[in-house]
């Protein structure tokens, strides 16, 4: 999901999803403009009960074992078996991209809705999660 919104002490990773997000709707357009056969889907995961948390590193300052608890215990929703199939129906059906887990939709819904006023929105939960987090 952080190719759709960022949140304090993830600059870099943010950068990389944002980046990997617009190459990719970048490259469907082409595929399509071109005529190739190729398909594109950019997948937007929320919360998937994985290490991933566990294996990142933050930002100077940031309580990283606090982010990760808060991660493993209130944001993971879906698991990797539920993701995959979300994934490959995306896929099948040609879709341009997927949001995987009820999160990722809500949270979603919350940019388009609010454009750049979820920035505020977000530093205040975060900060509320994880104390120390910026």
């Amino acid at each position: 999901l952080f190719g759709i919104f960022s949140v304090p002490g993830q600059a870099a990773y943010n950068s990389a999803k944002f980046a990997v997000r617009g190459f990719t709707e970048a490259l469907r357009q082409e595929m399509i403009a071109n005529g190739h056969p190729v398909k594109v889907t950019t997948v937007h995961p929320g919360g998937i009960k994985t290490a991933i948390m566990r294996n990142s590193t933050a930002a100077e300052g940031v309580d990283k074992e606090g982010l990760t608890k808060t991660f493993d215990t209130r944001l993971t929703i879906t698991t990797p078996e539920k993701a995959a199939r979300e994934i490959l129906a995306a896929v099948r059906k040609n879709r341009p991209r997927v949001l995987v887990g009820p999160d990722a939709k809500v949270l979603d819904a919350i940019v388009r809705i609010t454009g750049s006023g979820y920035q505020r929105l977000f530093n205040t939960v975060v900060s509320r999660l994880i104390p120390n987090a910026h």
